[in-house]
């Protein structure tokens, strides 16, 4: 994220340019463009109500699969994504519906998670919810989710999930796609 630029600002750019698009032409709710060709996109910042880490067990609740690639592995996020609660028992949780599939490659601080002191009981919690777990060697200030046919792509910073932003565009979901094949092709089983 360029200095000065705001979570969602950056966010939108980066999935613009990624799926090749001129400029900033992800057009979300309050953000203008006289783009005709604009990529229609939900968008949640950090300090909104309801901010990213709010919207984004609704988000992966949706679809019948998640794929996807993890760069923070944030305890508190992971509960209310799995279904576990935060003590407001809320979330259906990504893998607990019948017939559901869930994969997951984790990199950098995630995937250094997954193998360090207390990664045999992260791997054995993504088990018993069905997650089909991968990690990978790289590292990324971006999570990319493809679920079911929406694409949810998120920013990171050092205080957590920053920015999500979600579209149905089809040239959100081919990229989103494409990114977690190429990751997933260069991951190990966890």
């Amino acid at each position: 994220m360029a200095d000065g630029d705001a979570p969602g600002a950056a966010l939108r750019k980066l999935v613009a340019e990624a799926v090749g698009a001129e400029g900033d032409t992800v057009q979300t709710a309050g953000a203008e463009t006289g783009d005709t060709e604009a990529i229609a996109a939900g968008l949640a910042e950090r300090g909104e109500d309801p901010g990213p880490a709010a919207r984004l067990p609704e988000l992966v609740a949706s679809g019948d699969s998640v794929v996807g690639v993890v760069p923070r592995a944030d305890t508190a996020l992971a509960r209310r994504v799995l279904g576990n609660g935060d003590g407001d028992g809320e979330g259906r949780g990504v893998a607990r519906e019948e017939g559901r599939t869930v994969r997951l490659v984790f990199t950098g601080r995630a995937a250094d998670r997954l193998a360090g002191p207390s990664g045999a009981v992260i791997r054995s919690v993504l088990a018993e919810h069905g997650v089909d777990a991968h990690r990978h060697d790289g590292d990324s200030p971006i999570g990319v989710l493809l679920v079911g046919d929406r694409a949810v792509v998120g920013l990171f910073d050092d205080r957590g999930l920053a920015a999500l932003l979600w579209s149905d565009a089809p040239a959100v979901r081919e990229w989103a796609a494409a990114t977690c094949r190429r990751y997933l092709a260069a991951a190990e089983p966890a």
